[in-house]
């Protein structure tokens, strides 16, 4: 299968962007009945967040803060491609989406064609994709969109037959601890047996 489909669906995600004017209230969504999920708040004194796991589509994902809200979309696309929940910014308009995807290419083959995908777009560009120290077997890469936005992706193995892609995107302006706390979702996210 061609990288189009994922491209595609992260240039989508990626003009969506960050909107900085955008309020962050609703969930969104697309209809679909939503998956079960269970969303229990952290116990650690030292994290205001809270983990949302999906036992249906098999992940846990964390947020750094109070800032970051999180929408249960419970999108599904025609080509398989889930889209189970988006973070929110509230104060700089940032957002972080994962995609849980079948695992059609490795997160190394995936990352490549995300990075050939989005360079193809006019005013995108993407760094060649890179391994990354949250996880073994973790690709991503950073990009920009014109001189307003940046952002990241990271790709990495998720249960048997997914894999999972996360993108997010601030804007320029933003103060860097929305970028480190995008580096923490990105590294909360993790497989977890499927019901």
């Amino acid at each position: 299968m061609g990288g189009g489909w994922g491209g595609a669906a992260l240039a989508a995600a990626a003009m969506a962007g960050c909107a900085t004017s955008r309020t962050a209230s609703g969930t969104g969504g697309s209809g679909l009945q939503a998956k079960p999920v269970v969303v229990r708040t952290s116990e650690s004194p030292q994290r205001s967040g809270s983990l949302y796991l999906d036992s249906a589509l098999g992940f846990e994902i964390g947020r750094p803060s109070d800032s970051w809200q999180l929408d249960a979309t419970g999108e599904l696309t025609a080509e398989g491609l889930a889209i189970p929940v988006v973070l929110r910014h509230r104060e700089s308009g940032a957002q972080m989406v994962l995609q849980v995807a079948p695992a059609v290419a490795s997160p190394t083959e995936m990352a490549e064609r995300l990075t050939s995908g989005l360079r193809n777009q006019p005013g995108f560009r993407a760094t060649d994709p890179e391994p990354l120290a949250m996880r073994e077997g973790a690709v991503g890469f950073t990009f920009e969109m014109g001189d307003q936005v940046r952002g990241r992706v990271a790709v990495l193995e998720g249960g048997q037959g997914q894999i999972f892609v996360m993108l997010a995107t601030w804007p320029r302006t933003a103060d860097p601890s929305v970028a480190a706390g995008v580096d923490q979702i990105f590294s909360s996210v993790r497989p977890i047996p499927r019901s």
